[in-house]
């Protein structure tokens, strides 16, 4: 994922620039034969072609077909083209005598993704006629796959066919009857080269070696369908007349004058009946819930929400933490058998997904999450029961809901990597709160740490809470919220791969791109983020293949997110040293923004993860720190474990929460004006949480200052105590 951000500091944001068409466009008006492209120079992106000294304008006349209600109207216009230096091409092109071709009257894509992009089709499905190398094989030409640091690794960003391969191919085994509607291509994810393919044809076969071609109505002649202009943007062609067959192939006909034939495609697809049974049935991605299983906007997110409230009064609160840059709520569904309320003893926990507003299946796992526990509750499922009884859950599906608006109107397959990732502002919310790594560690080094500096409950720093500081609303509305509530647990849910990353996510050593950064809980953070893991059944699949440059399944799936790739700002980092709250990230799948048919599997392979997580607050230590004299909780008192340099506080009602693994554990219950207790606290392997609870009794000058601020008598043994001091000051 992190080779993104590398990109981005090369490319700038996608724009739709043209080869005489829009990169939504179907298909192209003009035949690739007048289509130039020039090579980008290092100093501008490669979206927008540089002008020559030569480069003039000349007059070209084109033929266009205009839609309007049926009626098909033919016109001539004037069309001012810019010569620009011809593309690598393969010196016959065939296109129908007009240039034009026949557009289908419908524009939306009728069928859904075949499977390119996530993974659903296997590498052995895909061939081609030569690559370059074992990274840029067939098996990488994905939609949105990202490569590796290095060109010329295992893991590059895309297909690409030899140089001197004069008739390149990619082609795809559906393994299925198959009616295919439609292609989506992009150029080669790389930070050094430039690689697209600028048009091409489309061909299908049942057997592999009869091949058909993809007609112009008009002339009857080979389709040629106009492809990039860059290499990010997602560019849609949907075919004059869908196809039915088991394989399909991509022939590049031009691409990128100094580049290669390279592409990244998916393919969109509807199985059919197999009337004959000579193939196996296709399987079918579905789940026995019965749930809402689509892509919601911001008005059909607040409908759902409202439905769920309805359905399950009792047990549902919805309520808003904030707005975002637009304006638009930032809303949370509250779950509990006592909404509204903390329950002494109850322990608070969250799921935060649309931090990346193109990152969409965590915001709909949690609207299908909230669905199910209503249902499951009001059917009397003892574990959901248990659950909502025992725990206060809170749900924000959207943090970023103005980059998911913005991801939604692309489309899921339109959307590519990178657009609506960012808020209205154009920050990254995942880089966006308080760096308080630097402070803490600068402190330790200093020998500061716990005895002048804390090492919990961090401060905001000053520069943060400036008026000129570069905080999102978003930012402020999230913190306010954790230091609103006191939660415990909490998951961030993310897309793009498929791993469980936990604190911290910056690296100690300044400027160091990755290294294993632990917190003094790692014990904690591995096993939270193994039990999501070890519960998400894509994860946990023995047959997976790395979405894009890293096999995590290597290493259970889990990773420290230091040593995958430095984030400062981090909500995890922040949330784990200015809370209480524990906090990993869960990138849910290869695909960032799923076709909605894939949404019921999606559900099927987290369902399970996110509830067990949900019980991991029930792991460790629990308990009250009370007055021993008035048995009043006691608030903020700091709550210590002998060898773990990270404490926790209590709640205003003196709860408190602290997980552990199991162990046997010396804690240490202090506040001021207290007598500090320690007392030995059991973790094991059973259902927790061990209860752990102090009673702590108040030192002579905190008995003394109180009595003068009630402007009671001072007993005798305070007052002679009190005159002992003074003679001895004396």
């Amino acid at each position: 994922m992190w080779g993104l951000l590398l990109a981005l500091a090369t490319f700038a944001p996608a724009v739709d620039v043209g080869l005489g068409a829009p990169s939504t466009s179907v298909l192209g008006l003009a035949s690739p034969a007048t289509t130039k492209v020039p090579a980008p120079t290092p100093h501008s992106s490669p979206a927008q072609p540089s002008a020559g000294k030569e480069n003039g304008t000349s007059e070209q006349h084109v033929r266009i077909r205009v839609i309007k209600k049926k009626k098909i109207v033919m016109k001539k216009r004037k069309k001012l083209t810019r010569p620009t230096p011809p593309v690598t091409a393969r010196p016959s092109v065939t296109t129908s005598p007009s240039g034009t071709l026949d557009l289908p009257e419908k524009q939306e894509p009728d069928c859904p993704p075949l499977g390119l992009e996530s993974l659903r089709v296997s590498d052995n499905q895909l061939d081609a006629s030569s690559s370059q190398s074992f990274g840029l094989g067939p098996h990488r030409g994905r939609l949105n796959i990202q490569s590796g640091l290095e060109d010329g690794d295992l893991f590059d960003g895309a297909w690409c066919a030899e140089q001197q391969d004069a008739e390149p191919w990619l082609q795809v085994d559906a393994r299925h009857p198959t009616r295919f509607s439609g292609i989506i291509t992009q150029g080669r994810n790389s930070i050094w080269r430039y690689d697209w393919v600028t048009s091409y044809k489309v061909q299908f076969s049942n057997d592999s070696r009869t091949w058909w071609g993809s007609k112009n109505r008009s002339s009857g002649m080979d389709a040629v369908f106009p492809a990039n202009s860059d290499p990010e943007t997602p560019v849609l062609n949907l075919l004059p007349e869908p196809q039915v067959a088991r394989f399909i192939r991509l022939l590049p006909q031009t691409w990128l004058q100094g580049g290669a034939s390279c592409l990244r495609a998916e393919i969109l697809a509807c199985p059919v009946s197999d009337p004959n049974g000579l193939f196996p049935e296709v399987p079918m991605l579905g789940s026995s819930d019965s749930l809402d299983f689509r892509h919601h906007d911001y008005k059909a997110m607040r409908k759902l929400m409202k439905q769920v409230n309805e359905q399950c009064p009792n047990i549902t609160r919805i309520y808003s933490i904030g707005k975002s840059h637009q304006g638009l709520k930032l809303y949370v569904m509250e779950m509990s058998d006592q909404p509204g309320e903390h329950e002494l003893g109850e322990p608070e926990v969250r799921y935060v997904a649309g931090m990346h507003g193109n990152e969409a299946l965590g915001r709909e796992l949690l609207l299908l999450l909230m669905q199910f526990l209503c249902h499951e509750f009001l059917r009397g499922d003892p574990r959901v029961t248990r659950l909502l009884t025992e725990t206060r859950i809170h749900l924000l599906p959207s943090m970023n809901p103005d980059g998911y608006e913005t991801a939604f109107r692309r489309g899921s397959e339109l959307v590519g990597w990178a657009e609506g990732r960012w808020n209205h502002q154009g920050i990254d919310l995942n880089h966006n709160f308080a760096d308080l790594n630097t402070p803490l560690w600068e402190a330790e080094d200093e020998g500061l740490v716990p005895d002048t500096v804390p090492n919990h409950h961090l401060p905001l720093p000053t520069y943060y809470t400036l008026p000129n500081a570069t905080v999102a609303p978003e930012t402020w509305a999230v913190i306010k919220w954790m230091q609103r509530i006191p939660f415990v647990l909490s998951a961030n849910l993310h897309g793009g791969e498929l791993v469980v990353s936990y604190p911290f996510d910056m690296t100690r050593t300044p400027w160091a791109a990755r290294e294993l950064t632990p917190t003094p809980d790692e014990a904690v953070f591995r096993w939270l983020s193994t039990v999501y893991a070890g519960t998400n059944r894509a994860m946990q699949d023995p047959d997976r293949r790395p979405c894009h440059s890293q096999d995590f399944s290597l290493y259970g799936s889990i990773i420290n997110g230091a040593d995958w790739h430095t984030v400062p700002g981090s909500m995890n980092d922040f949330s784990y040293l200015h809370t209480n709250c524990f906090e990993v990230t869960v990138e849910l799948s290869c695909d960032k923004f799923p076709h909605e048919n894939e949404l019921p599997q999606e559900w099927e392979n987290n369902k399970d993860a996110l509830l067990t997580y949900l019980e991991q607050v029930r792991m460790g230590i629990a308990g009250v720190v009370r007055d021993k004299d008035t048995e009043l909780g006691i608030a903020d008192a700091v709550i210590s474990v002998d060898g773990i340099n990270h404490d926790v506080t209590t709640a205003w009602g003196g709860d408190y929460w602290r997980l552990l693994t199991p162990g046997d554990y010396m804690v240490t219950a202090s506040a001021e004006g207290y007598h500090t207790v320690t007392r030995s606290c059991r973790v094991t392997f059973e259902e927790g949480p061990v209860p752990c609870n102090f009673r702590l009794t108040k030192t002579p000058k905190q008995r003394l200052r109180e009595l003068l601020a009630a402007g009671a008598k001072v007993p005798p043994d305070l007052r002679r105590r009190l005159e002992r001091l003074r003679g001895q000051k004396n």
